[in-house]
């Protein structure tokens, strides 16, 4: 049975709406709001609406037409036979961050067990020709934010997006993949492999119905959905012009975080982030530990959970080389510490991050850290 906290003629009376033509979410939420209900919309007079500030004759030329009706009861019939449940856009279950965008959907497709509440939401995207430098980010940066305990979206797609959301899995993270179309299918096709996983550790968000192909302007919309649902946009690999880039501009528009992962100049899927950092429209991204401190993720923690030094931690040669050296040499800039290791600056970052969240060392003000 359909899950949903509304009786079957409201949603019913939703999915109408949804399915009218030249009636957008925006111009939905405006009707809504004026006449209290969807069910209110279509009880309204013709005469009545057009009151409404924006709303002309051809906005609800088509409102009354019987067709749309008989469409939402063949969806919701569809939605009930197969267990997919329906999150209204005033309802709790609504993603959170979503409901701050004026143009998120009034109606979402779930499948799948997930759960959101109080939860950190970011959202990674990239190219659908993912290199091997973007295949090595993700897979570290996937395992260093995994103590966090993320929810990873993306858009189940070829390249970045199922590479992160494998990763997510792989972590035992919540994951979901937001489609651009109807639940009765997967696009790609390859990927209906990982379906069942997904379901198992996230699931799958779409404003689609099941009569909705995977069009190409589906996916610009379904961008919208990944930016708005998520604290946070990553973009791990892009070339010039791509939809990655489409996903991280909207995300800038409803003031979120959007992050950008450097590469070379002369490599053609770093050219996007690398456009994005130069223009500020993206912060610079090189390790979780970026991420985590500049969206006070590290303060937080450090508010909700006193960090205690763990009995008989186990640490790789790594983590325990900079452990001593920490231990002898007291707080260390983080510049010092990869300097004296010999490491990178983002292996650095990253491995201190794993040995913080394992209890050994703390974070300091000016980038110091101190053995526990």
């Amino acid at each position: 049975m359909i899950n949903f906290q509304h009786t079957t003629a409201e949603l019913i009376a939703i999915l109408r709406l949804q399915h009218v033509p030249n009636i957008g979410d925006v111009i939905a939420k405006k009707l809504i709001a004026h006449c209290g209900s969807p069910a209110a919309i279509f009880e309204a007079k013709r005469h009545q609406l057009l009151k409404i500030d924006g709303i002309g004759t051809q906005t609800i030329k088509h409102l009354f037409d019987a067709a749309h009706l008989e469409a939402a009861e063949k969806e919701y019939t569809y939605c009930n036979t197969n267990a997919i449940e329906v999150n209204y856009f005033k309802d709790d279950d609504y993603p959170d961050y979503l409901k701050h965008c004026i143009d998120s959907p009034i109606l979402l497709f779930k499948k799948g067990k997930i759960a959101l509440e109080k939860r950190k939401v970011i959202s990674v995207v990239g190219t659908r020709n993912i290199t091997s430098y973007g295949t090595a980010f993700c897979e570290q940066f996937i395992a260093d934010i995994a103590p966090l305990n993320p929810i990873i979206v993306s858009g189940f797609a070829y390249g970045v997006d199922i590479c992160v959301q494998r990763e997510a899995m792989k972590h035992g993270l919540q994951t979901i993949g937001c489609l651009a179309h109807g639940l009765n299918q997967i696009y790609p096709k390859v990927h209906a492999k990982y379906q069942t996983e997904v379901c198992a550790n996230g699931g799958f968000y779409t404003e689609f119905w099941s009569t909705s192909n995977p069009e190409r302007e589906n996916f610009l919309k379904r961008n919208r959905v990944i930016a708005g649902m998520s604290e946070a946009t990553i973009v791990v690999e892009s070339a010039e012009k791509g939809g990655s880039l489409v996903t991280a501009d909207i995300a800038n528009s409803y003031n979120r975080d959007v992050f950008a992962v450097p590469g070379r100049a002369s490599d053609k899927y770093s050219l996007g982030c690398n456009n994005l950092i130069k223009k500020q429209q993206a912060h610079m991204l090189t390790s979780a530990a970026d991420l985590i401190y500049l969206l006070d993720w590290d303060l937080e923690e450090k508010e909700t959970k006193t960090v205690q030094k763990q009995l008989f931690v186990t640490l790789d040669d790594l983590e325990q080389t900079m452990y001593n050296y920490l231990q002898n040499n007291g707080k260390q800039l983080l510049d010092t510490i990869a300097l004296e290791c010999k490491l990178p600056i983002f292996k650095t970052s990253s491995t201190l991050l794993t040995m913080e969240m394992k209890g050994v060392i703390r974070p300091l003000p000016g980038k110091l850290f101190e053995a526990i």
